[in-house]
């Protein structure tokens, strides 16, 4: 049957079908943070140049569509001509053609992408092949539809949804753990990877899978009589970096050895259970490490591999198993890293009992663990040659009262930060061993060497000697004078002519040349190495220069920066203060009558080689078993160690630091015992009257305010800090007496 239409019935037909298209159009065309089914890996820019291209074409259908409806309207259905209608029909045609050609062309995309997922998927499982702890899809139907839980338990659960909606492609990780966009996979994730948002399915957050307890140890941790197990732990490493530190535990195996024998017969039956160690120096990975490793050839900075070295062969010979590494990548499949950008938590519980790094190291473990950064950081114990004090340490503090550096605020423990010297008993003294001696049967035994009359001097770069002309001039008219200082390819060195230059040594070479040297010369800088330790143990005596005023963060270009407020005296102010006459002479280097006084005194001097009794094998074994025995900052509750009952309370002048306060009565300031004495009694018991009690976030509290008589208490235990001083405050200063050493 065929039917006739008049022109302004065929015009409203049209207009009827326009409509009905334009409608569907725009219920396709929906806000891109309402879309549940994009396709993976589209960018947000991606999306909403299509949602825009959908817009766009509904949009000029609705032109299309008034147009006819304004012609229908005419009076006079003479006047709509065939051309109109040819014309318009033509247009709707293209626009439906192009509409089929943006459908296809998406569908491919889409196609595309899925079996990139696809090949990525299975790439990725033949690489790596994790064993997924939780599902990596989405736990949803295609039709199901969640709600965001309304939860006082969970006050971010809406907010986390809204930014992972907007963000979930930023990061890889997220699709790995199966979020697809849809707030099904985004609750999914939230609640089962990250503790954001109220469990599902009846679970309970003790089962997320890095919050699961690895098994329980058993095995004590006994003396070992050979490192076998570190050289199988560090043998693939073929850094110069890594050479010099295999080389130098090799050359003190049987001082390690040794001391490890002692020690277990000297043993008050204290043992520890055996620990799973990582050890990770973040300052030889990456490109941080290629620019150390460059500086170890060319005579840079060796204290920090000494101290590697050292610890990694502390713990194995008191029996912890160790794995070392320099690698990132490493790194991230050692601790279960979800592959991508380390915005979300490692797939398994850490395995590691503690991870011993550095500030770089630390850096790049809070990329790699999302969430459980914060929840595994009490096991972090990092390596940090110049310390951290508390103000710098607490983020928040640190912002508010001018404490913030490029170091410092990772709201650690203070005692997590272990120094190479005893700088701040606010941090734990991780320190070395002095090879300096080689030594027969006690190990403090003294040797006696036969020295010639040779000063060598520190320094094995060319700008170190600039401005100490006349102060080496003064020694070199005494002593023949040496220097083991580098010198380029093609580079001359700005060397006296009256110093002796043998070039670069190694360890060995060098070693030998201080055997036979009477005087070990400091120029100022490096500051606190371990080389002035070493000399003095090989029965050198150590001159250095004394600055006044003293250098700081706040003076200082090499210390501008540093976590620390100290004062620093002299070049090493560690021997200058613990060890002294006759084995380190701190003088005046502007004073030509002072450098050769001194010098004349050394000359007349008999002085044999001494180590302090810290910086020995024994000792360095009974300090990291102490740490490793009594510390544990995990637990929430008070520390217990050292006992009450080690306490002495020293209230301190006007002005001066519990450092110096406990020091000056032989004792050392404890900050562990601080919580004793940050309460209202405290004061009563030193007999002062309290006008008010106050606690606030201060470093320097708890401390007794004699104008007003204002007693202020410490709010924030990670502000208890033996460093620091104020003219307005008299600390109240936990001290305590401390073995020798």
């Amino acid at each position: 049957m065929r039917v006739t239409l008049r022109p302004r019935s065929g015009c409203l037909v049209l207009c009827l079908c326009l409509s009905v298209v334009t409608l569907l159009l725009q219920s396709l065309w929906v806000p891109l943070e309402m879309t549940r089914d994009d396709p993976a890996g589209s960018s947000p820019e991606d999306l909403g140049q299509r949602g825009l291209s959908f817009r766009n074409l509904a949009l000029r259908l609705e032109a299309l569509n008034t147009q006819v409806q304004r012609l229908s309207r005419e009076k006079d259905g003479s006047k709509l001509i065939r051309n109109d209608l040819t014309l318009l029909l033509q247009s709707f045609r293209q626009d439906q053609q192009g509409l089929a050609r943006l459908v296809e062309r998406e569908l491919k995309r889409v196609s595309q992408r899925l079996d990139q997922l696809s090949r990525h998927h299975q790439h990725h499982h033949q690489a790596e092949a994790p064993t997924p702890l939780v599902s990596r899809r989405s736990h949803t139907g295609s039709n199901e539809k969640c709600q965001v839980p309304v939860d006082p338990a969970y006050p971010v659960c809406a907010e986390k949804v809204e930014f992972l909606q907007a963000q979930w492609q930023s990061d890889p990780c997220y699709a790995f753990y199966g979020v697809d966009g849809t707030t099904c996979s985004v609750l999914t994730y939230l609640s089962q990877t990250e503790d954001f948002c109220p469990p599902r399915d009846g679970r309970n957050h003790s089962s997320l899978p890095w919050h699961q307890k690895p098994q329980a140890h058993t095995k004590k941790a006994e003396i070992r009589k050979s490192l076998l197990s570190l050289y199988e732990a560090i043998s693939n490493n073929s850094s110069p970096a890594m050479k010099f530190i295999r080389s130098r535990v090799e050359k003190m195996s049987e001082r390690w050895i040794q001391a490890g024998l002692r020690m277990k017969e000297s043993s008050n039956n204290t043992v520890s259970t055996q620990m799973r160690v990582l050890l990770y120096p973040g300052a030889l990975s990456g490109s941080v490490g290629q620019r150390f490793e460059a500086m170890v050839e060319r005579g840079g900075p060796l204290g920090e591999l000494v101290q590697w070295a050292d610890l990694s062969a502390c713990l194995t010979i008191l029996g912890h198993n160790l794995i070392f590494s320099t690698s990132q990548h490493q790194l991230h499949s050692l601790i279960g890293a979800a592959p991508g950008r380390g915005s979300c938590p490692i797939q398994r519980p850490l395995t590691f009992d503690l991870i011993y790094t550095d500030y770089h190291g630390l850096a790049h473990l809070q990329g790699a663990m999302g969430l459980a950064f914060k929840h595994y950081q009490c096991r972090f114990r990092i390596l940090d040659s110049f310390g951290t004090e508390p103000a710098f340490n607490f983020a928040s503090y640190a912002r508010s009262h001018g404490y913030k550096t490029l170091w410092g605020s990772w709201d650690l423990q203070p005692p997590q930060y272990m120094t190479m010297f005893p700088h701040t008993p606010d941090n734990s003294f991780l320190g070395f061993v002095s090879e300096g001696t080689v030594r027969k049967g006690s190990e403090l035994e003294p040797v006696s060497y036969k020295k010639d009359r040779i000063a060598v001097v520190y320094g094995k770069q060319d700008y170190m000697w600039q401005g100490k002309y006349e102060y080496v001039k003064v020694i070199s008219e005494e002593l023949e004078t040496h220097a083991t200082v580098y010198q380029p390819p093609g580079h001359t060195l700005h060397l006296p002519s009256f110093i002796r230059n043998h070039g670069l040594l190694t360890q060995e070479h060098f070693q030998q040349l201080l055997r036979k040297a009477k005087l070990f010369v400091g120029l100022g800088f490096p500051y606190e190495g371990p080389a002035p330790i070493e000399a003095i143990g090989m029965g050198c005596v150590f001159i250095q220069p004394r600055f006044d005023p003293p250098h700081s963060s706040a003076s200082n270009d090499f210390y501008k920066g540093k976590p620390t407020t100290r004062q620093i005296s002299s070049q090493h102010p560690y021997a200058e203060e613990f060890i002294g006459k006759p084995y380190v002479w701190t003088v005046d280097v502007t004073n030509k009558s002072d450098i050769r006084e001194a010098v004349k005194a050394i000359l007349r001097s008999e002085v044999k080689s001494f180590t302090p009794q810290e910086f020995t094998c024994v000792g360095m074994l009974k300090r990291v078993l102490g740490y490793i025995t009594h510390q544990n900052f995990c637990s929430k509750s008070v520390p217990t160690w050292p006992p009450k009952s080690a306490l002495r309370v020293h209230l301190a002048p006007l002005g001066q630091s519990c450092v110096s306060v406990c020091r000056r009565s032989s004792l050392m300031c404890e900050p562990a015992l601080f919580h004793h004495l940050n309460t209202p009694a405290a004061f009563t018991r030193l007999g002062l009257s309290c006008a008010s009690v106050l606690p606030e976030l201060n470093h320097l509290f708890p401390s007794y305010s004699p104008w007003g008589r204002q007693c202020g208490l410490q709010q924030e235990s990670l502000l208890f800090s033996c460093a620091g001083s104020d003219p307005s405050y008299r600390r109240l200063c936990p001290c305590k007496s401390h073995l020798t050493g």
